[in-house]
């Protein structure tokens, strides 16, 4: 005879895998990208739990588990309908997108805010402070928190080091701004590698 947790245990699993689909497809439904909400998947995920519920769960570990995925799915389907219900009645629900206004702020220009080459970080120390400056002064910005220094060394070691074994002698940093966001890369002659801070 099969022992009985191990079903649970896999129930558990098909339940958390399902919750995770349905959750994607509302998602996708709300956001214009399928045409009508996922009833199918829902009526599975209902029928899951349904289930489970009338199934003694003996451990108590799976006791919790399976009542963490109950109260998700409990809250996800309050939270689908007030949003479907806000849809019939053509007032914005909680997946309505906001319309952007038309004085809206001035979209920030792009630019470039430092580009400088390295060969050996560590022996060029004032080049790679300047860099790491104007990188936090981007994030600040753009209202990101600056990375910490020895962080920024780390990634900076990491890609020369990358690029020099791809024969490399010296690799070029930039900072920009583009859309308001940062973009930070690394270039060598025979390439570009990017990397998002």
């Amino acid at each position: 005879m099969a022992d009985p947790s191990i079903d649970v245990d896999r129930e558990l699993e098909v339940l958390e895998a399902e919750l995770k689909r349905l959750e994607a497809e509302y998602n996708m439904f709300f956001a214009g990208r399928l045409p009508r909400p996922p009833w199918e998947t829902r009526g599975r995920v209902s029928a899951l739990v349904k289930r489970l519920d009338r199934t003694h769960v003996g451990s108590y570990g799976e006791r919790f588990r399976f009542s963490t995925l109950q109260a998700r799915f409990a809250t996800f389907i309050d939270l689908w309908d007030r949003g479907l219900r806000a849809r019939e009645e053509g007032r914005p629900g909680p997946f309505s997108q906001p319309r952007p206004s038309p004085a809206a702020a001035p979209r920030p220009e792009d630019r470039i805010l430092c580009v400088t080459s390295l060969r050996d970080p560590f022996r060029e120390l004032d080049k790679l402070q300047a860099l790491y400056e104007s990188l936090a002064e981007a994030r600040r910005e753009a209202g990101q928190d600056a990375v910490p220094f020895h962080r920024f060394v780390e990634l900076i070691r990491q890609q020369v080091a990358a690029l020099k074994q791809q024969g490399s002698e010296e690799v070029a940093f930039r900072v920009a701004m583009k859309d308001g966001k940062i973009a930070f890369t690394a270039r060598a002659l025979r390439g570009i590698v990017q990397s998002d801070e």
